[in-house]
């Protein structure tokens, strides 16, 4: 989504750049709905829909997911504190991750969280002690590390050695260790891959996956209220393209349900689903200044006023590049003009680049540039800190009209008392 992309014109990000400064975020709730809406129609129906926070926590983007019927999905304190601003009651959230820390489970519990999703006996135990010191009990969902379906496409994130989900073979091998105190096991989850964009690859995960949860509910002898199929829904990062549409999951999908969860379209288990990217990558665009441009060596280099402290701080491992982004207002006649280009940030390390080998027609220093689709794993996936650069603003626009425009801020506090709450065991 550059700017001739989105429903922002030229002259509309030229002047909330001149207005907010650059670089700057922008976010369009429009987009958030219309990513909702594919999606939901895309899913069997019926059936729940998280929205994973890790992609954007921004309150505006939560809120407005809630309106459309989502839940949240939340893996901190930080995410916790932002779906509850957005508005989600806390008796909706499902918090799940690894790691869960005696701290931040006992505040999930005061709060009012009480599904949790289990990442190994360990875990379990954890939100057990957590819950019993309140006197509740807490609704858990085992997620599962299984074995993935063949010709799986995506980043795979079970199926081998993983701090992800109990192995199979050690959760059938122990079942009694689910009766813990304080916890009630009321379905499974799984999540096996993540931003697949081959259809049919996402549907034999999907499906391996409901063949697994029909399978672990006879061993284990365990009443499933809730199914969580994950997610793996792509979108594009930092580069020009569309969401992927998924037009042949739902009847797919619903079949393997018919087959080995009879009831599920009475909520006999509820079936739900995750996404992050793909409800909100396409909503957001980074709009930058070039700094300079420069030779250096036969390699030309465009220096922006953003780099990898504001967007995708992994690039410095090699992992998000290419990142490609296109004048907001190219200059009438440049495309001929084009060059080959590399997008480096301000930062004092060479791993500050953004794009290599960027066809950039017109480019001079001053322009203002943009990056499309980084309304995923942008400003709060990225290294904020390093360097004390400010972060950029984020301005959230609904039909042409700004909603909230806001700024992160990192700044140094007193530390209070280390937490004297015991671990529970991990025998």
């Amino acid at each position: 989504m550059a700017a001739e992309h989105s429903g922002l014109s030229p002259a509309a990000a030229e002047e909330l750049a001149a207005r907010y400064g650059s670089p700057l975020y922008v976010y369009e709730l429009a987009r958030v709905r219309a990513a909702y809406a594919d999606l939901t129609d895309a899913l069997p129906s019926p059936c729940r829909l998280y929205y994973s926070l890790k992609a954007n926590p921004h309150p505006d983007l939560v809120a407005e997911l809630r309106r459309c019927g989502a839940r949240a999905e939340v893996t901190s304190r930080g995410e916790l504190a932002s779906a509850l601003e957005a508005g989600c009651r806390a008796g909706e959230l499902l918090y799940s991750g690894p790691g869960k820390t005696p701290g931040e489970l006992a505040e999930a519990m005061h709060r009012g969280v009480r599904s949790y999703s289990a990442e190994s006996f360990g875990d379990l135990e954890g939100i057990g002690a957590a819950a019993s010191t309140l006197g509740v009990t807490a609704g858990c969902v085992l997620r599962i590390n299984a074995a993935g379906a063949p010709g799986s496409a995506g980043l795979r994130m079970t199926g081998s050695a993983s701090q992800f989900g109990f192995d199979l073979d050690t959760l059938l091998a122990a079942p009694d260790r689910l009766k813990v105190p304080g916890t009630r096991t009321v379905g499974l989850h799984f999540f096996p891959l993540t931003n697949a964009r081959d259809e049919e690859s996402l549907r034999a995960e999907l499906v391996q996956s409901i063949r697994t949860a029909a399978q672990l509910r006879s061993s284990l002898g365990i009443e499933l209220q809730l199914v969580d199929l994950g997610g793996g829904f792509a979108a594009p990062y930092a580069v020009p393209g569309e969401r992927p549409r998924y037009t042949g999951l739902r009847k797919g999908v619903s079949e393997a349900l018919d087959e080995w969860l009879p009831g599920w379209r009475e909520g006999a288990p509820v079936v739900a689903f995750e996404s992050g990217r793909h409800l909100v990558g396409d909503s957001g665009q980074l709009l930058c200044t070039v700094t300079d441009v420069k030779d250096s060596r036969g390699t030309l280099y465009a220096v922006l006023d953003t780099g990898i402290n504001h967007l995708g701080g992994l690039s410095g491992l090699g992992r998000l590049l290419p990142m490609a982004a296109r004048p907001v207002r190219p200059a009438e006649g440049t495309e001929a003009d084009a060059v080959r280009a590399t997008l480096a940030g301000p930062l004092c390390t060479p791993a500050d680049v953004l794009g290599r080998g960027v066809e950039m027609p017109g480019l001079a220093a001053g322009e203002l540039i943009a990056f499309p689709n980084v309304g995923a794993y942008g400003l709060t996936a990225s290294l904020l800190g390093f360097l004390g650069h400010p972060a950029p603003a984020e301005v959230v626009m609904d039909g042409g009209e700004v909603v909230t425009a806001t700024r992160l801020a990192l700044r140094r506090e007193a530390a209070g008392a280390p937490a004297t709450t015991p671990l529970p065991s991990r025998s």
